[in-house]
This record gives C-alpha cells, sequence and structure tokens, in this order.
C-alpha cells in the first residue's frame, strides 16, 4: 500500500466551469494517475447544505460534478470516488470528533468569524443567520480527511486552517484513545492557474462571471465573446499581462502557441480575432468530454452505479476504522 494518500473534496452547488477545470479538475486527474499515491476524491454534498438550501440545485449540482469528473476522463479504477453521504461512517465520526473539539478552535474558524463581523458591520446580532453547519464545518471537514487516515489535502490559502484545526483534532483525539488517526499535511498548490472570469475578476459563481464548461459550441462562442477588453483598434499593440483573453488562452495553450500568441498580440492582433482563436482552442480541447458529458447526463443510472461502486470501495476502509475509533472510546457489544 502506498503511504501518500490524497483526499479531494468537491461541494456540490454549481455548475463546473472553465475556471474549475483549469484549476481543480485537470491537475487532479493528472495527479491521480500517479501509481505511488492513493487517491480519494468525493462530493461533499453534505457540506453543499451548509450554503443552499435548494434540494433541486443539490441534486442537479451533483449529478453535473460527477459527470464532468467522468467525462474528463477520471479513472475510477485507480481513484476511490464517492459521495459523502453515501459513507454514513464520516456522519458517526463527525460528531465522535464534536464532541473531542474545544468550541474555542470553532470559535476561531475564518468562516464563522467573517460572518460575525458582517453581521455587527449590518447592526445585527453577531450570530444572526449562523447556523451549526455553518459553525462547525471544520469538524465535518476534519472527519472526511481522517475517515481515510489522507496524509496530502491540496487546498487553497483559505482552507490551509482548517487542516490544521483536523490535526489539532486528530491530535487530541489521538493523545487520549490512542494513535488511529494520521495527522494530514495541507498541500498549498500555489502553482494553480486561478482563471479571469468574464469581468476580469477572479472566475467565480459568487461574481455570476463564469464560462461553464460543458456549453454548447455556440454558448462557449457567445461567452468568449463577452470577455471584457479595452478599446484598442486592430494594429494597436495590446498588453498580453493585462488580458483576460491571453490569460485564459495561457491555461491552454502550448508553451509555443503561447508564444506565438504573445506575438500576435504585439502586432495589433484584433480583439474579434483573438476571441475567436480563443474559442477555437478551448473547443478543442473540451469537445471529446463535451461529448462523453452529454450522454452521462442522459444515464443517470450509468453515473448513480459508479457512485454506489465507490462509496462500496470507500466503506471498505471506513467501516474497520470506525470499529477501531467505537472500540477506543467504548461503543461496542457488551
Amino acid at each position: 500500500m502506498s503511504n501518500k494518500r490524497v483526499l479531494t473534496g468537491i461541494t456540490t452547488t454549481g455548475t463546473p466551469h472553465l475556471g474549475n477545470y483549469v484549476g481543480a479538475i485537470r491537475p487532479a486527474i493528472a495527479a491521480s494517475q500517479d501509481d505511488n499515491v492513493e487517491s480519494y476524491l468525493f462530493l461533499a454534498n453534505l457540506h453543499a447544505l451548509i450554503k443552499c438550501s435548494d434540494p433541486a440545485q443539490i441534486h442537479q449540482s451533483t449529478k453535473e460534478i460527477a459527470a464532468t469528473w467522468l467525462a474528463c476522463g477520471l479513472d475510477t479504477s485507480k481513484t476511490v470516488f464517492y459521495r459523502q453521504s453515501d459513507v454514513p461512517e464520516i456522519s458517526e465520526l463527525c460528531w465522535i470528533l464534536n464532541c473531542m473539539t474545544a468550541k474555542g478552535l470553532m470559535n476561531r474558524a475564518h468562516a464563522y468569524k467573517a460572518a460575525v463581523d458582517k453581521n455587527l458591520e449590518d447592526g445585527e446580532d453577531p450570530d444572526f443567520a449562523v447556523t451549526m453547519g455553518l459553525y462547525s464545518y471544520p469538524v465535518l471537514m476534519a472527519a472526511d480527511i481522517l475517515m481515510f487516515n489522507a496524509t496530502h489535502v491540496p487546498v487553497g490559502q483559505d482552507q490551509i486552517q482548517h487542516i490544521e484545526m483536523a490535526r489539532d483534532i486528530a491530535g487530541r483525539f489521538n493523545h487520549h484513545f490512542g494513535q488511529l488517526f494520521t495527522q494530514p499535511e495541507a498541500v498549498v498548490e500555489s502553482h494553480v492557474k486561478v482563471l479571469s472570469g468574464l469581468d476580469g475578476r477572479k472566475m467565480s459563481k459568487s461574481y455570476n462571471n463564469t464560462i461553464p464548461l460543458f456549453s454548447t459550441e455556440k454558448q462557449l462562442k457567445k461567452a468568449i465573446n463577452k470577455i471584457k477588453t479595452n478599446l484598442l483598434e486592430p494594429g494597436e499593440p495590446k498588453d498580453p499581462d493585462d488580458s483576460t483573453v491571453f490569460q485564459i488562452w495561457q491555461a491552454f495553450a502550448s508553451a509555443e502557441q503561447t508564444a506565438e500568441m504573445r506575438q500576435a498580440f504585439a502586432d495589433g492582433i484584433a480583439w474579434g480575432e483573438a476571441k475567436k482563436q480563443l474559442f477555437e482552442l478551448i473547443n478543442t480541447e473540451i469537445a471529446p468530454a463535451r461529448e462523453r458529458y452529454n450522454a452521462l447526463m442522459e444515464d443517470s443510472a450509468q453515473v448513480e452505479a459508479v457512485l454506489q461502486e465507490g462509496a462500496k470501495k470507500a466503506r471498505e476502509y471506513s467501516a474497520d476504522l470506525l470499529a477501531k475509533v467505537r472500540k477506543a472510546i467504548g461503543i461496542y457489544a457488551l
């Protein structure tokens, strides 16, 4: 067995976009091909309940995200790919860890503090609209990680604190009940590309500036044409480093294609032409996956079967570890 176990969760609240593809999906699929790494990848639909109360959206998003990863080439024989809610051991472990976690630790969680600060700013009660889900979110995240004794968890800067909390919680449990949990390491993907959206800000659902990954060709072309540009005319040199069009080009292009486009900017390529070439570049890469995605979206039973198979693999590990945890804390047959 490999001693490097990497775990990644994807919250099921939205439609995957080009930024998700470049920043998370493509690199995670490449990493999962490494035979020296055990890869765990899950749909965090219990986490989704914290920020979304629309059942139809959570259900649809779960299907879209699962179909996206499969269409993009995730090899489920090399990856344990599962839906969080299909592994009930995670929820039970979450409660056990809740009973070991200091409230003071949760008080320091960034998301909770940000919600309190916003309430105070708005003249509201500090805990207005703060649910226990939001408040104790880091404990569920710790349960996700510790349930599989993940050694490495790829995260953005804003999530490092949660990995540190998972380490604290694991350490406290181990101190009281014996060494059952591995203390995970955060892997900060500093080289991960953050794509700009249509308005030049980071591509994000919250800014409503995304380009959905599997738009039709017509929709993709239309979205790319909406990317904000300056008023420089054809023939006038343009600065590639200040251009969303160029930045997205770079995320999909080879080094050679990037150098050619940089030269084209210097030579004053027209924005319309640059956008046309960008559409062709992206469409060439994602068209085969789009076809597979559309077929999977029509075949829910196939996607469900893959997730059930993943849950079965996940539970082989989680049931065994939870039995040890229960024994350690005194909850077992008389």
